[in-house]
């Protein structure tokens, strides 16, 4: 079971970038492996492959919120920290009871009160919809 997001990832950078993928954009396998080998926890297919195809775009890596360096992932609270917004009120993790699961639920933990609640979809639906409210929604308002 692989490359089942990749290429939808990549499609990311000529969408919202208006420019060709490129290998740069992404993290090679060995890369990402080496960036994760001291976490105690797998990480999820979804996850693998968004690096693979977006970690090393900076444009998307840092749109509005701030997807997490692969070395930077980390567990708290029985959640894989992945995603954080620029005033860290909030932070995005997934279950690690649920690593397994090849694209598994979101979580968003509000950091005052150290509550967690599901974002009611899946790492590549979050993503997905997240990319294009920042640059379709949000970027006209920017621009004003």
């Amino acid at each position: 079971m692989s490359d089942m997001f990749l290429e939808k990832f990549r499609s990311l950078v000529p969408l919202y970038l208006e420019d060709d993928w490129q290998n740069e954009d992404g993290l090679t396998a060995s890369e990402l492996a080496e960036a994760t080998a001291s976490l105690a926890v797998p990480v999820p297919l979804v996850l693998r492959e968004f690096y693979m195809a977006l970690g090393g775009c900076e444009d998307l890596m840092e749109a509005y919120h701030y997807f997490f360096d692969p070395d930077e992932l980390e567990v708290e609270d029985g959640y894989l920290l992945f995603l954080e917004d620029e005033e860290e009120k909030y932070v995005w993790g997934f279950r690690t009871d649920q690593l397994d699961v090849p694209d598994p639920i979101v979580y968003r933990r509000q950091n005052a009160r150290g509550t967690w609640k599901s974002e009611e979809g899946t790492f590549s639906e979050y993503v997905l919809d997240m990319f294009t409210w920042v640059f379709e929604e949000l970027s006209p308002e920017l621009n004003n």
